[in-house]
Parts: C-alpha cells; structure tokens; sequence
C-alpha cells in the first residue's frame, strides 16, 4: 500500500495530467471518461484517478454521473460570454488599483516582463511555441495587476482564469500559430504598457477590458466550426 505522502503525490499528478489534457481538447466536452481507460492511458491507480476526477467536478471542469462515472463539463456560449466579461470587468479594476498603488518596482518588473514576452521566438515544435508564449503572456498579465497589492482580489483573478482556460485554448491554436493575430496582440501590449506607466487610470482600463474581450469572437467561431456551440 502507498505511504500517505506517496498517495497525495499521485493524486496531485493525476489532477495536473487530467486537467491539462481536458483544456488542451484531448479529452472532448461531454465525452465519457472511463476508469479503465484512464488507468491505462495515464498508468494510475483508480484512487488518485477518483481523487482527481472529485476536484475537477469541484471546478466544474468534468460532471459527475449518478451511478453512471464521469463526463467532461460540456461548453456553451452562454458561459463564454459570462466568464470572459466577468473576468475583463475585474481585470480592468485590478488594473485600476495597480496604477494608484504600484511602485517604481512594479513599473519595472511591468517592462520587463512586457519586453520577455515580445522576444518569444520559434521552438522547435508548434506545441512548444504555444506553452512558452502562453507562459510568458500570463505572467505578464499577472505582472500587470499584481500592483493593486490584495491578495483576496488576486486570488478571485486565479480563480476566474482556471474556468477561463479551456476557452482561452481554443483562442491560442488561433493566435499562436498566426504571426497577424501575434503582432496585433503586441501592438495591443505595447499600448497597455505605454498607458499603465503614464498612470493614464480611465483609458488603461478601457483598454485592458477590451483587450481581454477580442478573443470571444475567435473562440466563438472556433466553438462553431468544432461542433461546440
């Protein structure tokens, strides 16, 4: 039998491996997931697989089956639209607070993460290039509000970008893969930052709410042309 640290390890595993394989599409919305399969596929135990399969139905990411195992959560336009506009509207009032709070510390780790983002180059594969550059981007985006210097709203932003996730990687095949949709996305940070750093409070966060709201329209057609709307 497993020591009890050696179990939470496993069960830790098991969650990071579903949960990245169900936002990256490996495993379809309202596709069955079976407990043999996913013994075999992630070479698991059925309790760490339990454990993983309980918390993703926590964060809404699988639905639980009475009598019946376990589904991927199915994805809607209602709840495209309702996730993305509360987290712009938050994003934006973090933002807010980060321009009268931030200090000279925190304009400088805004360049230079703005800078590290800009200078992503080609890896050797497409997933590669996708991993970095969404790497790269959120710290960037964390960067940003992490001036408004309160943990509680902070936390609320962390739980808001899990539920976004599964949606956001639909807009990254779209953006990543596509050197126009990347240059905009550069030329929309660059703004960011020039506006942030001029405490120019009203028009930053304008700017960031429609800056997280541009991809709704990628990901909505991309939901259509895969049968997910």
């Amino acid at each position: 039998m497993p020591k009890d640290g050696v179990r939470e390890n496993l069960g830790i595993r098991a969650y990071q491996l579903l949960k990245n394989d169900i936002i990256k599409g490996t495993f379809a919305p309202g596709e069955k997931l079976r407990m043999h399969a996913l013994k075999a596929y992630y070479d698991l135990g059925i309790s760490p697989l339990r454990e993983a399969l309980s918390q993703l139905v926590a964060e809404h990411l699988v639905v639980a089956i009475s009598q019946r195992g376990y589904r991927v959560a199915p994805m809607s336009l209602a709840e495209l639209h309702d996730i993305y506009d509360a987290r712009a509207q938050l994003e934006a009032m973090l933002l807010g607070l980060a321009i009268e709070r931030g200090d000279d510390a925190w304009e400088a780790d805004v360049v230079a993460k703005a800078h590290h983002l800009n200078i992503v180059s080609a890896s050797n594969t497409p997933e590669g290039l996708l991993a970095i550059w969404d790497e790269r981007h959120s710290t960037f985006h964390t960067t940003l509000v992490s001036g408004c210097n309160s943990s509680h709203l902070l936390q609320v932003r962390a739980g808001l970008f899990d539920k976004v996730q599964r949606y956001r990687h639909l807009w990254l095949k779209e953006t990543v893969f596509s050197e126009q949709a990347l240059e905009q996305k550069r030329q929309e940070h660059s703004a960011l930052v020039d506006v942030t750093l001029e405490r120019r409070h009203e028009d930053a966060m304008a700017m960031m709410h429609d800056h997280l709201m541009t991809p709704v329209p990628i990901i909505t057609e991309a939901m259509h042309q895969q049968g997910l709307a």
